[in-house]
């Protein structure tokens, strides 16, 4: 009996590992909060039903997991000054806890739909910047962006993460080079900085709360993937050309919405 609850325990945390490894290495890559990739992958290894892989995602964006991304973003002098931060995270923690609120009169299958239509809804953000004049390069100065479109971005973000639990880094990502104009590398650092928050806490409380039991062996190995993998992510992207990474971006985005829909 205890042989079979260890390789079960074991089984737990190498299918979570799994999940993180995938949800690390897009984050770094695209400079995103894990968890727009971390719900269908977690769907995917576990097995899980919406509100549960909501909830892990969730709290697996806690710890920051995503240190090693943003010292590479930086080294190749992607810096973010601090403010910029500051004011979408304030936004954030509000949106969040709203948005966590929200899920939890919605069911499984209102949720899948509106995790669909909220990543098509950024696909198409991002192809319409995409079709705009060129961005200037990552290390050209650019104008300050108005503490107001900062923190409304924050809300949008947190709104996004507690509903749908992915953190919001989609969002701000896609919202800060169509709203801002910022280049895609310096949005990417700045989402990804955002994972070093943990503003989370506030939507994973409210799944909690409301009673959705989370597999926390699983959750370890979530943690642990994304540890192992997002600097790789980061690395790749910082060699990469940022008309390519745009594209990435949208077919990313597509294809999670695809998966979603089938299981929906």
């Amino acid at each position: 009996m205890t042989q079979w609850m260890n390789l079960a325990t074991l089984l737990a945390v190498l299918q979570g590992a799994c999940a993180g490894v995938i949800a690390g290495f897009v984050s770094g890559l695209l400079g995103v909060s894990p968890g727009g990739i971390m719900v269908p992958a977690v769907c995917l290894t576990l097995g899980v039903d919406q509100h549960v892989a909501q909830g892990i995602s969730l709290v697996a964006q806690i710890p920051p997991t995503g240190v090693s991304g943003v010292l590479e973003y930086r080294r190749r002098g992607q810096g973010v000054p601090l403010l910029w931060v500051a004011l979408l995270s304030a936004g954030f923690i509000g949106g969040g806890a709203l948005g966590a609120v929200a899920a939890g009169s919605l069911s499984d299958r209102a949720l899948r739909w509106s995790f669909v239509g909220y990543l098509l809804i950024l696909a198409a953000i991002a192809a319409l910047r995409g079709q705009g004049p060129a961005s200037s390069t990552p290390e050209a100065p650019v104008a300050a962006p108005h503490g107001i479109a900062l923190v409304g971005i924050g809300v949008a973000a947190g709104l996004s993460s507690g509903l749908l639990g992915i953190g919001g880094g989609l969002a701000v990502t896609a919202l800060s080079t169509t709203l801002l104009h910022l280049g895609q590398h310096r949005a990417q650092a700045m989402s990804l900085i955002l994972t070093l928050l943990p503003l989370t806490i506030p939507a994973a409380g409210v799944y909690l709360a409301q009673g959705w039991a989370l597999p926390w062996w699983s959750i370890a190995g979530v943690i642990a993937g994304l540890w192992i993998a997002t600097a790789a992510g980061a690395r790749l992207a910082n060699r990469l050309p940022e008309r390519l990474l745009r594209p990435t971006f949208i077919v990313l985005i597509l294809a999670m919405a695809g998966y979603m829909a089938t299981r929906s």
